[in-house]
């Protein structure tokens, strides 16, 4: 659960601390309004590290890059909200950040956590709303990450049928543990709090709530009932929202 980790292709976690002074209080405070059900939304769908590039030698744009640029155009375009594909720290930048192993931690390709919250902060001054993508239902099985943690199945099902995902060649989460649920949560609460998110999107959740999806007949494992249906990834959901919207009100999840 590092804050940071070293820039890929190294795979080291940083000690880092998460100070910052916000100025999006106005934001915070009519969030409630801006963020409703019933609030005209329209939502700008940005890939950091493709979106516009440095002219010079095609870097990506670093996150205070962004601040200036995507919150000049987002305005000039008349979007509301912009949602961000996953800035969650992954070792594959071209699965677009949905294989993520720091759930925790933005990726420091763009710049540190803190210019990731000022990127946050600048959008939020400029009555823009964040929606992050977040990816609950798999991740890689790089050695560094969450997979065989500790030597043994820790995160994921041990048995392939329920914990190895064929099509994105990924680790399944074990839903029926309490400290994956935990965990999970835990993640989707710290980019609430520590980053000011508006929203978090949930990648994959098909995949999640079917036992056969993607498999063939005798590749997957019923549930107590015979059914496809994955009851501890529904259950996870369900407390997931419950904790999101008792801590965070003003905010909305995102199937």
């Amino acid at each position: 659960m590092a804050f940071r980790y070293e820039t890929p292709s190294k795979t080291a976690s940083v000690v880092w601390d998460l100070d910052y002074e916000w100025g999006d209080r106005e934001w915070i405070g009519r969030r409630r309004n801006n963020n409703a059900l019933d609030a005209p939304i329209a939502i700008y769908e940005v890939h950091l590290g493709s979106w516009r590039r440095v002219r010079e030698n095609s870097f990506p744009l670093s996150y205070r890059d962004m601040a200036v640029q995507l919150t000049e155009y987002v305005k000039e375009m008349g979007f509301t909200h912009v949602e961000f594909l996953p800035i969650m720290e992954h070792p594959f930048f071209a699965s677009w950040g949905y294989q993520t192993t720091g759930y925790f931690a933005p990726t420091s390709r763009y710049g540190t956590p803190q210019d990731f919250m000022y990127l946050v902060d600048q959008l939020h001054q400029n009555g823009i709303g964040v929606i992050l993508d977040w990816v609950p239902s798999h991740y890689p099985t790089d050695e560094h990450g969450l997979g065989y943690f500790d030597g043994t199945h820790l995160y994921e099902h041990a048995d392939r049928r329920k914990g190895f995902h064929p099509d994105w060649g990924s680790l399944i989460f074990n839903y029926g543990r309490n400290e994956v649920r935990s965990y999970l949560i835990s993640s989707a609460l710290f980019w609430l709090d520590k980053y000011h998110a508006d929203g978090l999107r949930v990648d994959a959740v098909a995949s999640m709530l079917y036992l056969d999806y993607s498999r063939q007949n005798g590749d997957w494992i019923p549930n107590q009932y015979g059914g496809k249906e994955n009851l501890e990834a529904m259950g996870f959901l369900r407390r997931f929202n419950e904790e999101v919207y008792r801590n965070y009100p003003d905010v909305q999840t995102i199937a």
